[in-house]
């Protein structure tokens, strides 16, 4: 299918995170999107949740070190870190040919990836859905649905199908 696109120097945004469902979309994007020879670039951006804001004095009254913080904040970059080495090892095993660069951002995921997708200006965003019912979603927000209805490039949600009973997909 991806064979009789065009050659076109694309900038495909993909937004990883944690969960299994933005690895299925990268991996669904690689091999639906991206053909042989392809001049495109793939953008691999993981954004960092911010942290917590902490005063030094907790409600119990216990004092959060600068230890404590900067565990948090070690923390927090080791997971970046894993996830884009997840991204990039899928990458390297679908579709070693394609050039890949990488973003970390820190902040709110809804709004950091509407703001990167307009700053590189790309042809079109890529994203995973966790598949929340509406009660979920209504409490937690819907990262994908935002960014549907914020951004200006055409926007992309794959599903990862639900596995039967059987174990079959």
């Amino acid at each position: 299918m991806a064979d009789h696109v065009v050659a076109k120097d694309r900038k495909i945004l993909v937004a990883v995170d944690e969960g299994e469902e933005s690895i299925y979309a990268l991996s669904w994007c690689l091999k639906n999107m991206i053909s042989r020879n392809s001049k495109d670039t793939l953008i691999l951006l993981y954004v960092k949740p911010p942290r917590a804001v902490y005063s030094a004095l907790d409600g119990t009254g216990y004092l959060f070190s600068t230890d404590i913080l900067a565990t948090m904040d070690k923390y927090s970059n080791d997971v970046a870190v894993c996830v884009i080495e997840k991204a990039k090892r899928t990458c390297r095993e679908q579709a070693d040919e394609v050039k890949v660069k990488v973003r970390v951002e820190n902040g709110d995921p809804r709004d950091l990836i509407c703001q990167v997708a307009q700053r590189i200006n790309a042809d079109v965003l890529v994203m995973g859905s966790h598949g929340y019912g509406l009660i979920k979603r209504a409490l937690l927000g819907s990262v994908s649905n935002h960014c549907a209805q914020n951004v200006k490039c055409p926007v992309l949600i794959v599903k990862k199908p639900k596995c039967s009973s059987s174990g079959t997909k």
